[in-house]
């Protein structure tokens, strides 16, 4: 019988889940989604290859899993930053400065490697799905400052939030590069 390290059997297996998961994610961000196998994973999480199985049927679960996780986490910290802002020039300004802190944090590094793996249709279908449901927001916050074209307008935004994030995790001062974007977008937005 394995060794139980938590209260309760179900608290234990949540515990090894969420190692796996770490593991997993150390893996993709290190070497890529190819790298990322059920062998490669338990060794890292310290879990035999076999009990891999016991939290996933295969790696592309596991990358599935990965996905879900990573936006449910940045989607909960969006909604915390979003509660106060009622203003659509407050709730951008807390949406550029919460994806800023979220990329200093290496929150979007999975997904970076997500996007240059290899994945099924359907796990690409996801990312994108769950991708437009984290700038939703954004693009609702755009379109009430009445610039024209949201869609687009948000698209625009979000490439420059890509080169705001690349210089965040290349080690520039998130506040520092938050303030840049939010000047450039208030003299764009108006």
């Amino acid at each position: 019988m394995p060794k139980i390290n938590a209260a309760t059997v179900a608290e234990h297996r949540a515990q090894q889940r969420a190692a796996l998961i770490r593991a997993a994610v150390d893996i993709l961000v290190e070497q890529g989604a190819a790298a990322v196998t059920p062998a490669a994973v338990g060794a890292r999480a310290g879990l035999a290859r076999s009990s891999f199985y016991q939290y996933f049927p295969s790696s592309a679960a596991l990358v599935a899993a990965i996905v879900e996780e990573s936006f449910t986490t940045a989607d909960a910290a969006m909604a915390d930053a979003l509660r106060d802002a009622d203003e659509p020039a407050a709730r951008v300004a807390a949406f550029v400065r919460t994806e800023l802190l979220l990329a200093a944090r290496g929150m979007h590094r999975p997904a970076e490697a997500l996007m240059r793996a290899d994945l099924p249709p359907e796990c690409r279908a996801r990312v994108h799905e769950l991708h437009l449901a984290h700038y939703a927001p954004l693009q609702s916050a755009i379109s009430a400052l009445g610039p024209g074209e949201p869609q687009l307008t948000t698209q625009l935004v979000g490439g420059l939030l890509q080169a705001a994030m690349t210089a965040v995790e290349r080690g520039a001062d998130p506040d520092t590069v938050s303030d840049r974007v939010l000047r450039l977008l208030h003299q764009g937005l108006g």
